[in-house]
Order: C-alpha cells, then structure tokens, then sequence
C-alpha cells in the first residue's frame, strides 16, 4: 500500500530519460503530477547547466513540460548552503556556468586570494592554476566546499572524471575533506524540502541510482521509490542492507 505525498522530488538521467533516450512513462508521471497539482522539483548533481538550460533540454526534446523552477541543481543546492553557513561573502569556484550563476544570484561575489569559500564542481577545463588557487585558499582558511562526489559521469565516449575526481585532487593537495552538497549528502533534499516547507515524511524521492539516488532518501529520512528503467537492478537491490522503500519497473506503475 502506497502513501500520498505532498511533493516529489525527481531525478534525471536514468529516471526522466536515459542519454539521448526519452523515456515515455516518465513524461506521462510528469504531466500526471501536473494534472493533481502536485509540486515537484527535478534533482540534479549536475551543476555545469542553469535551471534554465535543464528545463528547455527536457521541454525540448523529452515531451515534459518544465519550467526552470521545477528544477533543482546541486549549483543552486551549494549556493542555497553557502548562504545559511553565513561565514561571509567571497568564494573561489571552480566549476561551469551553472554553478557560477547560482553563486551570484545569491549576492555573493568572487575573489581568487581571500576568500570565505571554495567551491568546487565539475570544470571542463580545469587547469594545475585553477587547483593551485583553491589549494592556497584552504590553506589560509576557506571553507571547502565539493558540489557533489560523483567521481564519473557516463556519455557516449565512456565513462569521463566527474565532479568528484576534481575535488579529490584538492582533497590530496590540502589534506582536508570537502563538505560534499549533492546527492547522496542530506544537504540537497534537505534544501529541497525547505522549499515546499514539508516535513521528510510528506515528500518522496524517485531515482534510479540506489547508490546517489535512493541514498539521498535514505540519508535524509526520506521516503524512496526505485524505478529500474536507469542504473540500479533488482539483483543489486537484493545485496543492500536498507531497502528502498517503493521498487517498480516504470512509472506507469506508480499512482500520484
């Protein structure tokens, strides 16, 4: 027996399409959310693209109809945290346009020598300079900060470095743990959560991945829903200790 909740919070790749791949049952969960009037928010770890740049993709090319606010990145989830540790102003980022905007849409503004924090998402052209600034700046005390752990992201060349690959190698240069943001760290779906004002009990997270996706949930003391059109498969699910708490083979199956 399944319970009713008062929002959904959604993962993308593997979960709403797969690559290149729509995933009609996913568009039609999305447009059923739309029609009972439940919110919802995408979440990603991707911090590279704007909510804007997500929302178009999905509009675009996926039959969903999303807006920008509909959609949640680690970005905005580590500008949202920068802002409630309130430990000053000034941050050195390493990271694309998706992570840069969220940082100065929340007013703060950015200083390579003294800055309050470091931020470290995924650079597609991150260079030993870039490494050697942020590595001074903890050094002298900046909060560090990592957008997210994922230490591989997969396309159609294989599987490339992700946002955890770049921070591990400031991890190894200052010897210092970076404050991970993204999925499958409380701190995202704790913001998400936030932002409908609910309580844990009265929001579920939909994913793919057990391992990003289902551990977010778990980690948060959210409710979880497995779908098995993306990462995970029911023989892994047999080997982990915590169930999710719904498991399904499409969204169809689910009722909103």
């Amino acid at each position: 027996m399944q319970k009713k909740y008062k929002a959904y919070f959604i993962d993308l790749d593997g979960t709403l399409y797969r690559g290149k791949e729509k995933i009609p049952a996913a568009a039609r969960f999305i447009a059923r959310l739309q029609a009972a009037g439940i919110p919802f928010l995408v979440l990603t770890n991707n911090t590279t693209q704007t909510p804007e740049t997500v929302a178009r993709n999905l509009t675009a090319n996926y039959d969903m109809q999303i807006k920008p606010e509909n959609v949640y990145t680690a970005g905005l989830a580590t500008a949202d945290y920068l802002k409630r540790l309130d430990l000053g102003k000034k941050v050195y980022a390493i990271g694309e346009l998706g992570l840069k905007q969220a940082i100065l849409n929340q007013g703060f503004s950015f200083d390579e020598y003294r800055p309050d924090y470091v931020v470290v998402g995924l650079d597609w052209d991150v260079t030993y300079r870039k490494f050697e600034k942020a590595t001074l700046a903890i050094q002298r005390g900046a909060k560090f900060i990592g957008t997210n752990a994922d230490t591989n992201l997969p396309n159609e060349r294989g599987l490339v470095p992700g946002a955890g690959s770049v921070i591990a190698f400031i991890e190894r240069s200052t010897q210092q743990k970076a404050t991970y943001v993204g999925k499958p760290e409380p701190i995202m779906l704790e913001a998400a959560l936030a932002h409908f004002g609910l309580d844990k009990s009265e929001a579920i997270m939909v994913g793919d991945n057990y391992n990003t996706d289902i551990m977010a949930g778990i980690n948060t003391d959210v409710d979880t829903l497995l779908v098995y059109t993306g990462y995970s498969k029911p023989a892994d699910i047999e080997q982990v200790a915590v169930k999710p708490t719904y498991q399904i083979q499409n969204l169809d199956q689910w009722e909103v």
